[in-house]
């Protein structure tokens, strides 16, 4: 694989910005950013628990403690791993996995008509988005460094 200034002089993307995006600080922002629902979604179910366990059983889980246990776990693990950076493919791939199932379960846009139909199907598409970000997230890990680093 080539580095990205490489890639970057062949693709036209300016010095500046190869370098930018090569950046270790912007790579974490970027990891954080990503992780941030799942990190504010499991901190609030795990400090409402009550609300969460609520909120497993409207969506049919059961027994919702045990599904709200699991998503707190899941939810939190997996963002940290992301963020650390260790074990990303783990934590990356827990967190696509969970949203792509939460999505199925949550957004079902099949059942749904007229507007309610596209707003669904829209809250459907861009959760399948952060779910392929988690893909682009694995693969920049594998990357080698550039040299200098």
């Amino acid at each position: 694989m080539r580095d990205l200034n490489a890639a970057g002089s062949q693709s036209g993307t300016p010095e500046l910005i190869a370098r930018l995006l090569d950046n270790p600080a912007m790579l974490l922002f970027a990891r954080i950013c990503l992780v941030s629902p799942f990190l504010a979604g499991g901190l609030m179910k795990l400090v409402d628990w009550p609300g969460g366990v609520a909120e497993m059983a409207q969506t049919g889980l059961e027994p919702a403690w045990l599904f709200n246990l699991a998503v707190v776990l899941v939810e939190l693990g997996g963002s940290v791993l992301v963020i650390l950076g260790w074990k990303t493919w783990l934590g990356a791939g827990v967190l696509a996995v969970f949203t792509l199932f939460a999505t199925l379960l949550a957004h079902r846009f099949w059942e749904l008509e007229g507007q309610a139909r596209v707003m669904a199907l829209n809250t459907f598409l861009e959760h399948a988005a952060i779910a392929a970000a988690f893909i682009f997230v694995v693969v920049v890990g594998l990357r080698p460094r550039r040299q200098g680093r």
